[in-house]
């Protein structure tokens, strides 16, 4: 995919309306700090465009980004970030049920894990979600440069087996420092498009 143009469109927050784009959607979900934005940011061509921080929690609305103006990369809120405030854990989780239900373009959804710890109730809880709104979940092992380059198929398969995944469900090890990942994710985003 050739990236002419990315920008931050739309931004719903929890008493947001959702913005009938038009256009494809694909969503990227997981937990805190696990690298939404980075992989965005990675997938975007772009240093800053999803902002990144070193404290979990900083996504806390719906951030729409436009693509070539023609479909949109859509970064939910991360779930797990345990030391905000149980009513806005709840108003995060009901604003990404909101969007998920609602969305009439909405092609797909990608569940980001963190390659190197074994997916948790969060993870299997939203994985069994995203199945459950009729969606099959593409599943991106994140920060796999921070493994050993022959302990990654094994942490994968620690991975598919945690969310119970089926053998013909897809999961991509992802580096945004070597960028590993990125091109099989674009096909794949490509194909739903």
């Amino acid at each position: 995919m050739i990236i002419k143009e990315a920008t931050l469109a739309v931004v719903c927050g929890p008493s947001s309306r959702l913005p009938e784009t038009g256009q494809a959607e694909v969503a990227f979900a997981g937990k805190s700090n696990v690298g939404k934005s980075t992989l965005i940011n990675t997938l975007l061509n772009r240093k800053a465009l999803a902002r990144t921080s070193a404290q979990p929690g900083k996504t806390q609305t719906i951030n729409f980004y436009q693509v070539n103006q023609s479909f949109y990369l859509v970064d939910l809120p991360g779930y797990g970030y345990t030391t905000a405030a149980v009513s806005v854990r709840q108003s995060w989780g009901r604003m990404i049920e909101r969007y998920l239900k609602r969305s009439d373009t909405l092609k797909n959804v990608f569940l980001l894990v963190d390659i190197r710890h074994e997916p948790n109730a969060n993870d299997r809880q939203m994985y069994d979600w995203i199945v459950q709104m009729g969606y099959r979940p593409i599943v991106i092992a994140t920060k796999a440069d921070k493994i050993n380059r022959s302990q990654i198929s094994k942490q994968a398969a620690v991975c598919r087996k945690a969310l119970g995944m089926q053998e013909d469900d897809l999961l991509i090890p992802f580096s945004a420092k070597t960028r590993d990942g990125r091109d099989q994710i674009w096909e794949i985003i490509e194909q739903h498009l």
